[in-house]
């Protein structure tokens, strides 16, 4: 994969401290949810901290009001989750609708705290130090950072890792390798046993037709009835299927595989896969959205996905600098 040049000779493996930062802290806040937390967690490595997590729970009726309504939001917080209390951070690092209220009032209690919310909050940016989010959810202001998809923790020292963990479980699988990373069912998208048995049949004929290995990880919003849709068509076949046991492959697929194919419900695993360098193929699922349909159609007119039909294609293009771009915006702040 290749890498790219960071602003001001910095690098993102060095540490805070001998970059001559005066941070000790940071926070990442976040609801839970995997795929949040990871653009939290990427953020704060590519500055070369280990944050503190911050898991939260909002209460009734909080959790269902939008953020421009929550009075009081760091009493708002139920204890079941992580409670924000002083010694405020040097740093927070915040995704998700829920932590967007608490966010600003910590910035507001703390004005020397450095807050960044990741994603389009419902509220003005100018609340925070810094917003960055993907430029399909089309926001604008001085202090908004657009990137093309979602951040992430794709680095060539991870999927380097990862490949020394993987490489013997994927050994005996046919080269080329294709990796398969599958989503679901979302707010946006629906996954019928009928898509899942057309994508087991589409990936069968690319493993037919061009002689290729295939890697595929499943997702639990997959769905073991879906799953087995997919899978069932692939009898027969040498694959390699994550059952759920063990550290899910994710990463190593990542690293060892020679093409992508990704369904289309997910900004994260889309982007993930683009930061490889290497061909995404995407296979499109029943729904969509506006937001969802610009973000499609920035990664293809960019050369960097094109549409899974049955049918394995190679090209090459240069993987987005988002990472880099929000970590120099940051370290401008510090």
């Amino acid at each position: 994969m290749e890498r790219h040049e960071i602003p001001d000779d910095i690098s993102p493996d060095i540490p805070a401290t001998a970059r001559g930062f005066k941070l000790t802290s940071c926070w990442v806040v976040t609801d839970g949810k995997a795929g949040m937390e990871s653009q939290c967690l990427g953020l704060a490595e590519a500055l070369g901290l280990t944050p503190e997590i911050k898991r939260i729970r909002p209460r009734f009726p909080w959790a269902s009001l939008p953020p421009q309504l929550w009075a009081s939001p760091l009493q708002a917080l139920s204890p079941e989750g992580d409670v924000l209390t002083p010694p405020w951070p040097d740093l927070v690092i915040a995704t998700g609708r829920a932590t967007v209220a608490p966010a600003a009032a910590i910035k507001r209690r703390n004005p020397a705290t450095i807050v960044v919310q990741i994603q389009k909050p419902t509220i003005a940016p100018s609340r925070f130090d810094l917003v960055i989010a993907p430029a399909h959810d089309r926001l604008d202001g001085a202090n908004v950072i657009s990137t093309m998809g979602a951040l992430h923790r794709v680095t060539p020292e991870r999927l380097e890792d990862a490949a020394e963990t993987f490489q013997d479980r994927f050994a005996a699988l046919p080269r080329p390798l294709i990796g398969v990373l599958i989503g679901g069912a979302n707010r946006q998208y629906r996954l019928h046993a009928a898509t899942a048995a057309r994508l087991g049949s589409q990936l069968a004929s690319a493993a037919i037709s061009s002689g290729v290995g295939l890697a595929i990880t499943p997702s639990r919003r997959t769905g073991a009835d879906n799953l087995r849709a997919i899978t069932a068509p692939l009898d027969g076949l040498t694959t390699d299927i994550w059952d759920g046991e063990g550290d899910n492959p994710y990463f190593g697929i990542l690293a060892l595989a020679d093409a992508l194919i990704v369904t289309s419900d997910s900004v994260n695993m889309v982007t993930e896969a683009c930061a490889t360098g290497k061909p995404v193929h995407i296979f499109d699922l029943d729904g969509g959205s506006a937001k969802f349909t610009r973000f499609h159609e920035a990664f293809r007119e960019n050369g960097m996905t094109r549409p899974f039909t049955g049918r394995l294609e190679n090209w090459s293009y240069t993987p987005p600098d988002d990472m880099e771009r929000a970590a120099a915006a940051v370290r401008e702040l510090l």
